[in-house]
């Protein structure tokens, strides 16, 4: 869809909302380089209106956003982009500009995720995860299961710092495992909510 930047005098609104959460984060303006920026660097640029120049969020806080996906509205002058933020947005610290929390504690797994899909798709040669998809699910399989039972142990003898690490693997071949058999984070998801009704 051709963008209107018309209409604004060569501005456009873009509402930004978080990817994982669905949280509205922040509402700034974008021109035509901006937009071409942002869509090409994968980091939300914006135009300000008060300094006259462009600006890639978190370019001095090093809380940037990370763009998903960008769709426009029906007219073409407003644009949702859906993004990963890389920490509070606000200026103030907070984090949304809207003064919402938005701890997003799980956003690297659903990083994690894509990751996995990633190499799946398109394997690299160095790639541990390519290599567990290039040697089949029962291979798969049999990481997870042997994950799981150092879980047991490590719960078992109570030593906590190695049952993180232990849990972390777990939870990545898991994913692994999903991501051979074709089902997602959201699938869980909803299996899980269904059965909490």
């Amino acid at each position: 869809m051709e963008i209107d930047f018309k209409k604004g005098k060569g501005l456009i609104p873009a509402i930004i909302q978080d990817a994982v959460s669905d949280k509205v984060l922040m509402l700034g303006y974008m021109n035509k380089e901006a937009y071409r920026i942002s869509r090409e660097s994968g980091k939300v640029t914006f135009y300000s209106r008060s300094r006259k120049k462009l600006w890639t969020k978190g370019e001095s806080s090093g809380n940037t956003l990370h763009i998903r996906d960008i769709q426009a509205d029906c007219d073409a002058d407003t644009l949702l982009i859906h993004a990963v933020p890389e920490g509070p947005v606000c200026h103030t610290g907070d984090d949304t500009c809207f003064g919402n929390a938005n701890p997003g504690h799980f956003r690297f797994i659903e990083e994690l995720e894509k990751i996995i899909g990633e190499r799946k798709a398109h394997p690299v040669q160095t790639s541990y995860t390519a290599s567990l998809f290039s040697e089949g699910i029962e291979k798969i399989a049999k990481k997870v299961g042997e994950e799981a039972t150092e879980v047991i142990i490590e719960a078992l003898e109570d030593r906590r710092e190695l049952l993180k690490e232990e849990l972390a693997d777990l939870f990545y071949h898991i994913l692994v495992l999903m991501s051979d058999k074709d089902l997602t984070l959201d699938d869980i998801n909803l299996v899980l909510r269904n059965r909490h009704k």
